[in-house]
């Protein structure tokens, strides 16, 4: 094995043996035009003879820490570099090195760099996360920073991305690259994407004097360039005090720049195109957006690095080479998280809309829709009602008048969807509807229990395209859903006119019947009554850590009584999850102890008959505003009319907004019998040797799926390759809206009455509170006192047995008419959704006031008072 490679001798499919840097490195140096500083590669064999066996029992006790266990890390990584750094390197590849190294000139100065093999990948940068050393000189420095770039393998950041990304800590090996060091009148970094927005269509370009160095570290201000279509569109030059230059001896060191310098352009109109399309010849070649380091020694463009850039949110496909606009799917379901392919091609055959899909999200092609001003218009606004952010961003495509060709109105693709017709207010309509779509249920379980096989997947297919859509989409259904939302929309109009109430509909809307999502935790307030006489099985319940706890009950008293209201519970609401519309979601109830710490809670913070008495309070609060909301208008002119109109839309709400849940909770109904009759095919599956575990078939599409049931033949190569794919995509932030230039357009909020430091949101649930922020991401983990104020990316049903605790709530995403508004209003809790960076801004623990009628938040004070 050789220890020892020259550049000349490697490319990119060689990251195993020299590292991602390395391998970048080789390939960049076969690309016609590109000049790369000569060089060679301490291979990762090098690394693994010299380490071998020194590091085991430590790499197997970093494996065990978590990413968040930030001082144990600090310590182990401490004592992992200072082993390595003082192994003496064996003979052999010593003389390789330090041959390689005479061969290129023994007086030079040289870059040493570190090369990891999970460095500058396609998926996972790792950039800045080993060390490099500039203007290094002589045979004895050259080994010794080759040691050091070993050591850095096992930096406390370097170990803490591997752990947050799932590497095997003791898979990774280090390369090490020696490059000839260039003395650069200027240097910098080019990304051939707009970083900000993501736009593909720019290249951007930072320099500075000297070597790049002083910019990577952030020492120095840096000129900025884009370039769009062999056109610079922004140039923005920095007071540029400090210089990072070699020293003679070894090293490198700051120097002040002359005053007169400072301000001076760092690179000509002219230099500054030729190096974007010396950007745009390496991104082609890699087939991918790359962050590239680049110098400029006299007139001579060097290259320096060249790595895929791992942030950049996929584009989905479209090849008519035309431009396109999405818009999340993800941000009007309350799911922003990575799907599995299942779930994505389940959700596609489940929607009428034109459909594509990308890191692991859903979105809707609105192309068509945004062709047309009258609908794209329309679109901005109906989009904006429900989430302004996407409002705002659909806007600002609109107002780049030549992105979208537009076509004659009487042309234009993809009307949009006429309103229904009006529909009588009788209760009796929910009613039907419900028991429809519950014997609909029913026959589905009935008559999937005994296929398997392809006959199996046709059926699901087409229950999907027919009853599921039929049950989501008839009729009668979206009436009472869009009825409501009128209703609602012409109460809080016409009382803010009239009487000066913002959102008046809010405590109207407390306690309506009907809701099974509000219903639910309530219920789950109920079955903490079961159990709280129990102090043995609550004991026991603390101390679970399995999903087969059920089981364990029956050996304390009350146990047999506790499991019976914990099943009668799941059999109702086991069906639901958080991302319940990925079909690859554990469920309650194939996971009921993921609710075992909400139970708690409501053991802890609740008196017996909590969910009657929090259900009778809304009530009468609802009946309490409608008597003196009726009351004023009767005494205003033409009162007896208003008062007239007013109560028929307040009946109009209560009778129906209730249902606006129902269709979900049916849908995902469905596709919990879906998924328990594909995993039972998936067991059956591997029971045959054709898969290795039944959760794989999470990584097929559902045509895919059905190929694997047909023929029993499974591409294992296809199977890893999504699953890699998948945990890359958890790591990546949907946006709200995105062009086919790769833009993520995120929309702002336009306002300027705000106190100052206020985050601006939508009002959905009306009323201001403060209280203690509890920032959280997984229900599982919730412990809430009474008065917090739930921060989180968004919610879904499943957060619902959460708000029976909460004194209001604020989310990153989120609409007037989407599950958290409805259940705050229920609940009656101050809330206000589509927060950005919520979760970032507001810290677990601060204290914050919720100004629900207004839509904002403010931060009052620091963790503990501060």
């Amino acid at each position: 094995m050789a220890y020892v490679l020259g550049f000349g001798a490697v490319d990119a499919t060689q990251g195993a043996i020299v590292g991602g840097k390395g391998a970048n490195l080789g390939e960049l140096s076969r690309i016609g035009g590109v000049e790369v500083p000569a060089g060679f590669c301490v291979t990762t064999e090098a690394f693994a003879r010299t380490v071998s066996g020194a590091l085991d029992d430590r790499l197997d006790e970093l494996s065990e820490l978590e990413p968040g266990d930030r001082d144990a890390i600090a310590v182990l990584s401490a004592e992992l570099r200072c082993a390595v750094e003082e192994l003496v390197v064996p003979d052999d590849i010593a003389a390789a090195i330090l041959a390689a190294h005479a061969g290129l000139g023994a007086d030079g100065a040289y870059a040493v760099r570190s090369s990891a093999t999970a460095e500058d990948l396609p998926t996972a940068s790792f950039a800045g996360q080993q060390d490099t050393y500039l203007n290094v000189v002589g045979p004895e420095a050259i080994l010794e920073h080759v040691r050091r770039c070993w050591a850095s393998l096992f930096t406390e950041r370097a170990v803490t991305y591997r752990l947050r990304n799932g590497f095997d800590q003791k898979n990774i090996q280090m390369g090490v690259v020696v490059q000839r060091m260039v003395f650069a009148r200027a240097a910098g970094v080019l990304m051939t994407v707009d970083p900000v927005t993501s736009d593909r269509t720019v290249v951007t370009i930072d320099a500075g004097y000297g070597l790049g160095e002083a910019l990577v570290s952030g020492l120095v201000n840096a000129d900025l360039y884009q370039v769009r279509d062999d056109r610079i569109i922004t140039e923005t030059i920095a007071t540029k005090k400090l210089t990072v230059e070699p020293v003679a001896t070894g090293g490198t060191q700051v120097r002040e720049i002359a005053s007169e310098r400072q301000n001076e352009p760092v690179l000509t109109d002219v230099e500054v195109l030729r190096l974007a399309r010396l950007g745009r010849r390496i991104e082609a070649h890699f087939g991918s957006p790359q962050d590239i380091e680049w110098c400029c020694e006299g007139e001579q463009f060097r290259i320096v690095q060249s790595r895929p850039i791992t942030t950049l949110f996929p584009i989905p496909h479209a090849d008519d080479g035309e431009n396109h606009v999405y818009v999340s799917v993800g941000h009007q379901q309350m799911m922003t998280d990575a799907m599995k392919p299942l779930g994505l091609s389940v959700w596609q055959l489940t929607s009428n809309a034109p459909m594509r899909d990308a890191g692991g999200r859903l979105f809707v092609d609105v192309t068509a829709m945004m062709s047309s001003p009258a609908k794209a218009a329309a679109l901005a606004a109906g989009l904006g009602k429900s989430d302004p952010l996407m409002g705002d961003a659909l806007h600002t495509v609109l107002d780049r008048k030549d992105f979208i060709r537009q076509v004659p109105e009487e042309n234009s693709a993809a009307p949009m969807r006429d309103a229904p017709p009006p529909i009588e207010t009788d209760p009796g309509i929910v009613t039907e509807r419900i028991a429809q779509s519950e014997a609909s249920l029913a026959a589905l379980k009935r008559d999937i229990a005994d296929l398997s096989g392809p006959a199996l997947l046709d059926f699901i297919r087409s229950d999907i395209q027919g009853e599921l859509r039929r049950v989501l989409f008839a009729p009668p259904g979206l009436q009472m859903i869009t009825a409501s939302m009128d209703a609602t929309e012409w109460l809080n109009t016409q009382l803010l006119e009239w009487l000066g109430e913002k959102n008046a509909a809010d405590v109207l809307s407390q306690s309506i019947p009907g809701n099974v999502t509000a219903e639910m935790g309530l219920a789950l307030l109920d079955v903490a009554d079961v159990i709280r006489p129990h102090p043995e099985v609550v004991t026991y319940l603390e101390q679970i850590e399995n999903d087969d706890f059920l089981d364990g009950l029956t050996d304390y008293q009350g146990g047999g009584e506790v499991r019976a209201a914990i099943e009668a519970f799941l059999d109702e609401y086991g069906m639901r999850c958080a991302g319940e519309i990925d079909i690859t979601r554990p469920r309650w109830a194939e996971s009921p102890r993921t609710l075992v710490p909400t139970i708690l809670g409501n053991i802890e913070n609740f008196e017996p008959g909590a969910g009657k008495r929090r259900f009778d309070d809304g009530l009468r609060a609802a009946e309490q505003r409608k008597r003196e909301v009726l009351q004023r208008l009767r005494t205003l002119p033409d009162g007896e009319k208003k008062a007239a109109e007013t109560a028929r839309m307040i009946e109009r709400v209560r009778t129906f907004a209730g249902y606006r849940e129902y269709p979900k909770y049916g849908m995902v109904s469905r596709y919990f019998v879906y998924k328990q009759a594909l995993l039972r095919e998936a067991q059956r599956l591997v029971e045959a040797g054709v898969l290795h575990d039944p959760d794989d078939i999470y990584y097929l599409r559902f045509d895919e799926l059905h190929d694997l049931v047909r023929t029993h033949r499974a591409d294992q190569e296809l199977l890893d390759e999504r699953k890699a794919a998948f945990r890359a995509n958890q790591s990546l932030t949907a946006p709200r809206v995105l062009t086919s230039d790769g833009e993520a357009i995120t929309g702002a909020y336009r306002r300027e009455d705000l106190p100052a430091g206020a985050l601006p949101g939508m009002a959905v649930s009306a009323g201001t509170i403060e209280g203690r922020a509890r920032v959280l991401s997984d229900i599982a983990q919730a412990t809430l006192d009474p008065g917090d104020i739930l921060v989180t990316a968004y919610t879904d049903p499943s957060w619902t047995p959460l708000f029976v605790g909460i004194a209001g709530l604020v989310t990153e995403v989120g609409g007037l008419m989407t599950h958290g508004a409805v259940i705050a209003r229920e609940y009656g809790l101050p809330a206000v959704v589509g927060v950005e960076h919520a979760t970032e801004l507001i810290r677990d623990g601060q204290r914050i006031r919720v100004h629900g009628t207004d839509g904002y938040v403010e931060i009052l004070a620091q963790i503990g008072g501060g």
